[in-house]
């Protein structure tokens, strides 16, 4: 059996207080409760601590030993709560976190520099990936997801939804003209995902239904490659309203059949594993992110 923390604080406070009963009454246990901890302790060591007199208590040699390392032991682990109190109130420490591309550029980057000025004690690696990564594997803190979460054994947080439009630059429209029904997209340079396959079915209504399946030209790995494609007028692409903002907004891409859109939404959620309370450093981080996604700028 090995020594506990309660059998080494009886001890040391039998001995700093001088007595069972007092040391008893500052903790307000049972004088027979304190006496018992200190005979598991003698068992387990295998030693006496303390000679018990009616008038006082006094260390053995191997009493007085001990006593040292056990004031070490129970420092230690006060410094370490206060320390992990600390980190709650002033989050600190290394926090890993992985993306996709389009993420980690529309949403992750421009935020950093708001969220280092408050959190300073933070050290950031980020990490870009296009595939689902195992969080455990990769020891990644969290991972930013866009679109319906696949895996059920990770723990998610909702950080909010991002809205798909069909988009086009001037130049290209300007070039082949502007589709004016869903059907008349099979004529134009359509440019898609690689995978998933989801990706592919655009969110507009047609006579079949409210998602059109398209063939593209040319498929990428990663929303941004597409982004670049469709701003160098190779075609027409489908692609989130996180990582297109700055482009409708400055007219570098226009939405295209805005009348047939179906309104599909894309959830994005912070994912990790965890069964306990998050650590302070990825909650802020993620309130951080979750407050600078709902800010009217960045919809």
């Amino acid at each position: 059996m090995k020594t506990t923390l309660d059998e080494l604080q009886a001890f040391v406070r039998v001995v700093d207080s001088g007595s069972i009963s007092a040391a008893a009454e500052q903790v307000q246990q049972t004088a027979s409760g304190i006496s018992r901890a200190l005979s598991r302790l003698e068992d387990k060591l295998g030693t006496t601590l303390l000679r018990r007199t009616t008038r006082r208590l006094e260390l053995t040699e191997e009493g007085v030993a001990f006593l040292a390392d056990a004031r070490q032991i129970l420092d230690a682990v006060e410094a370490a709560e206060e320390q992990v109190v600390l980190r709650r109130q002033r989050p600190a420490g290394r926090l890993r976190v992985n993306a996709s591309t389009p993420v980690m550029l529309h949403i992750i980057v421009p935020l950093l520099e708001s969220f280092r000025a408050r959190y300073p004690d933070i050290d950031l690696e980020l990490d870009s990936d296009e595939l689902y990564i195992d969080l455990l594997e990769q020891r990644t803190d969290v991972a930013i997801r866009v679109g319906t979460l696949r895996d059920s054994t990770l723990h998610a947080r909702s950080l909010g939804h991002s809205r798909l439009r069909v988009l086009a630059c001037p130049g290209y429209l300007a070039a082949h003209g502007i589709p004016q029904q869903v059907q008349e997209l099979s004529a134009h340079s359509l440019l898609g995902f690689t995978q998933p396959e989801s990706l592919n079915l655009w969110p507009l209504r047609h006579a079949l239904g409210d998602r059109f399946a398209i063939e593209p030209a040319i498929k990428a790995s990663n929303g941004e490659t597409l982004r670049q494609l469709a701003l160098d007028g190779q075609g027409i692409a489908c692609l989130s309203d996180f990582m297109t903002l700055a482009d409708r907004r400055q007219g570098r891409l226009v939405e295209v059949l805005a009348e047939y859109d179906n309104g599909h939404q894309q959830p994005i959620h912070a994912v990790y594993y965890r069964n306990t309370a998050l650590a302070a450093r990825i909650t802020c981080f993620l309130d951080h992110v979750q407050d600078w996604m709902s800010t009217d700028a960045n919809r």
